[in-house]
């Protein structure tokens, strides 16, 4: 299970250095879906307004590993992601602070209204530009599941995600959406975000063909290596299977083994 802790939990040390920053906090509201950290809270505050702040204590290595990525992304994804405003190392806890996006989780499922604003979000991620810092490749993810010479197959300067589900797309009060949560970025071919929320809409009752459809309105996608589209479907499900077993795997697996029998450009 995962810990959660309020605000009037956390030091007063830490309390104060974002008072410092933010003005009095006036009101303060738990987060409770879609989040691995230990504090996940929407600030009110006297001077920065609304704030989404999420953190972990610093003996989380992993925890505070994913918020650094996430910082050092996000100068890089302005307008697809909301900004980092504030950041913290204070007393034990590493914590960032982000513009609040008003507004709720994207709805992937038959019909949802949400899935114009997500196109249009993925379409522009394809024009991020590459940060002037290291960023691991995609191949890495799977290289103890890709067999000799596949890996260059997941080889681009592209900025992706890599973990667009419902929780990390957020649809704002004014309809646009926004990828939030940028704790696993990866450099690889324009077409792998697009490929992942097509099994994402797959486990929102998307059928299959339906979600292909949706994926082939991607230029990317349409031109995609096959090659390179069957070592990323197989080094999926190979990783996958490793993790939770082979009866485990089955429906995932499923799901992107659909993504082999794409429409060709």
């Amino acid at each position: 299970m995962i810990e959660r802790v309020q605000w009037e939990e956390l030091p007063v040390r830490l309390r104060t250095a974002v008072e410092e920053r933010t003005g009095t906090v006036i009101a303060a509201e738990p987060v409770t879906q879609g989040l691995n950290c230990s504090v996940a809270l929407t600030l009110d505050t006297r001077r920065s307004g609304a704030l989404f702040f999420k953190g972990v204590r610093d003996t989380d290595t992993e925890g505070v590993a994913a918020l650094r990525w996430e910082e050092r992304v996000n100068s890089a994804v302005g307008g697809i992601s909301p900004a980092v405003r504030h950041d913290f190392r204070v007393a034990g806890w590493s914590c960032l602070a982000f513009d609040y996006v008003r507004g709720r989780n994207a709805d992937l499922s038959p019909g949802s209204p949400a899935l114009d604003a997500v196109t249009s979000t993925m379409r522009r991620m394809h024009r991020l530009r590459t940060p002037d810092f290291a960023i691991p490749p995609l191949a890495d993810r799977f290289a103890e599941h890709l067999l000799p010479g596949e890996t260059d197959a997941l080889s681009g300067r592209h900025l992706l995600h890599t973990d667009t589900n419902p929780h990390n797309i957020m649809i704002s009060d004014h309809g646009e959406a926004y990828v939030v949560d940028w704790a696993m970025p990866a450099l690889g071919p324009a077409w792998v975000d697009p490929a992942y929320t097509a099994v994402r809409l797959m486990e929102c009752e998307q059928a299959p063909a339906a979600a292909l459809a949706w994926l082939n309105g991607f230029t990317s996608w349409r031109q995609a290596d096959p090659k390179a589209v069957s070592v990323f479907v197989e080094g999926t499900c190979r990783q996958w299977t490793a993790a939770v077993g082979g009866r485990g795997a089955e429906a995932s697996n499923a799901r992107f083994r659909h993504l082999l029998g794409r429409p060709r450009a």
